[in-house]
């Protein structure tokens, strides 16, 4: 299996001919190659959006045409769905019953945007001059980069392409060299659909020279970007070269807060799903437990007792709980953070290590719990991005706020209780852009996604991220001119 780029209509091979090669995490077995982009495959597909936005028909076309376009896409990827779920279970390790979600919610984000392309997008105002007509209307911003994780390949596209074509923007989308399968066959979608050449292209590649010269390239006017943090501030310092609009999805080091007064069983299930779900290779993982000192005691033994019966294994098993970390890079760090904490003095509940089994072929890691943790403790400060919990106690309501606002993040944050007043107390001060009450991680496409402080800027999903790919033109209009008496040499 071989993946080329698909640039201005066409799918076709690395300038320079070059592959790179991608793996199964399950066991690190080759999957197949991709091709390996260069500077001179990224200005080509540059030109060829900006060809199509300055020159083309996308951004002129009447929007229940684009609509249309999308809607057809929508159905096409959930018409291939067992395709496109073993595909990214293959590619990036997750469970396959994460990874059909994640299908039917990618087809829905394209359906959600098609049917808000043709919704009221402008407004009139009511002015000082009666003779002036003021409105404005939304139009799209150009050419748009955009780049994506390896831990939801297919979903993370859909964010990304699904509002910027809606909105008539030309689209270049850059995956993650780990995970280029699922968007090769959504390209095919794309291509089968007769998209107008250069509306939306495909470029495989590292950071480094690919994302990189999206970033810094004149002729593009927007970046999207939802990865880690250190990679974030080099896109924003090269986007400023010409001032593009830039949109930043970062990490997290989200608080999950359990109350004694919440419902044991069901703030235990969650904790669990909050930080596991997805091998914690989450940006809104559940990675900071917070829990009420009274009840440590019962609580912890349990939580250890579950953690420990997690199904860990290939995802391709229907009973898999739980896969592998996407490289043995990523393992490798993921472990490193555990024997940080280890050395730092944090007490080791469970797990901690790989495996010993058939699973040492692959990149996995047992689910970890660490307790006894300090606020200047590695595990604590720093995204490990992977399942490792660190569980913090907390005696009132206001040290419980105070604990969980300690972060340099504001992704997310969840809290567990019955107490309602309470509930809705603690999250209006919580310092974090997406937050649950009796629960952990929903999201929805009809509604805003991003976080304060350094886990980025601007918003994703709902309306929100339709206006983060337009711009606002504002028109004033004469409707009774009158001469204007200013000069008085004027006629």
């Amino acid at each position: 299996m071989t993946l080329k780029n698909y640039v201005n209509g066409a799918f076709v091979p690395a300038w320079n001919g070059k592959v790179r090669s991608f793996h199964n995490p399950a066991d690190n077995s080759q999957l197949g190659e991709a091709a390996d982009s260069s500077i001179e495959d990224v200005d080509k597909a540059v030109r060829a959006a900006r060809e199509a936005f300055d020159n083309g028909p996308w951004p002129r076309t009447p929007a229940p045409e684009r609509a249309s376009r999308l809607f057809r896409l929508a159905d096409l990827i959930e018409s291939r769905a067992a395709e496109f779920a073993e595909m990214e279970t293959r590619n990036c390790g997750k469970p396959l019953r994460e990874s059909r979600f994640d299908v039917a919610d990618a087809a829905a984000c394209f359906r959600y945007y098609a049917g808000l392309a043709t919704k009221p997008q402008g407004q009139t105002f009511e002015v000082g001059d009666p003779g002036i007509v003021c409105q404005t209307v939304r139009e799209p911003i150009g050419v748009c980069g955009q780049i994506i994780p390896w831990n939801y390949p297919l979903l993370m596209a859909a964010w990304k392409l699904a509002p910027g074509l809606a909105a008539g923007n030309c689209c270049i989308l850059k995956p993650s060299e780990l995970t280029p399968l699922s968007a090769s066959l959504l390209f095919e979608l794309i291509d089968e659909l007769g998209f107008p050449p250069g509306v939306a292209q495909l470029l495989y590649g590292p950071g480094a020279p690919v994302g990189a010269r999206l970033a810094e390239s004149p002729l593009v006017d927007k970046i999207a970007f939802t990865g880690g943090g250190e990679t974030g501030r080099k896109i924003l310092a090269a986007a400023a070269s010409n001032f593009k609009k830039v949109s930043l999805e970062l990490g997290g080091k989200s608080p999950n807060i359990v109350f004694a007064d919440s419902d044991h069983d069901r703030a235990l299930e969650y904790t669990l799903f909050a930080i596991f779900a997805g091998q914690g290779e989450v940006c809104s993982a559940g990675s900071r437990l917070l829990l009420e000192r009274c009840l440590a005691e019962s609580f912890l033994p349990r939580l250890a007792a579950a953690a420990e019966k997690i199904v860990v294994g290939s995802g391709m098993e229907e009973s898999t709980e739980m896969g592998p970390l996407i490289s043995r890079a990523h393992q490798k760090k993921v472990l490193e953070h555990i024997q940080s904490a280890c050395c730092e003095g944090a007490q080791l509940l469970t797990g901690g290590s790989t495996y010993n089994d058939h699973r040492s072929a692959g990149n996995f890691v047992q689910p970890t719990i660490f307790t006894n943790v300090k606020p200047s403790m590695r595990i604590v400060r720093e995204e490990v991005f992977g399942p490792v919990l660190a569980v913090q106690v907390f005696d009132t309501e206001e040290e419980a706020i105070r604990i969980a606002n300690d972060t340099i993040y504001g992704l997310a944050a969840g809290v567990f209780t019955r107490d309602g007043a309470k509930a809705q107390r603690v999250v209006r001060r919580l310092r974090a852009g997406i937050t649950w009450i009796n629960t952990y991680h929903p999201t929805f496409n009809e509604a805003p996604w991003g976080g304060y402080k350094q886990s980025g800027m601007g918003r994703e999903l709902g309306t929100y991220g339709y206006e983060a790919y337009t711009e606002v033109k504002q028109i004033n209009h004469c409707i009774n001119p009158q001469p204007l008496g200013w000069f008085g040499s004027a006629p």
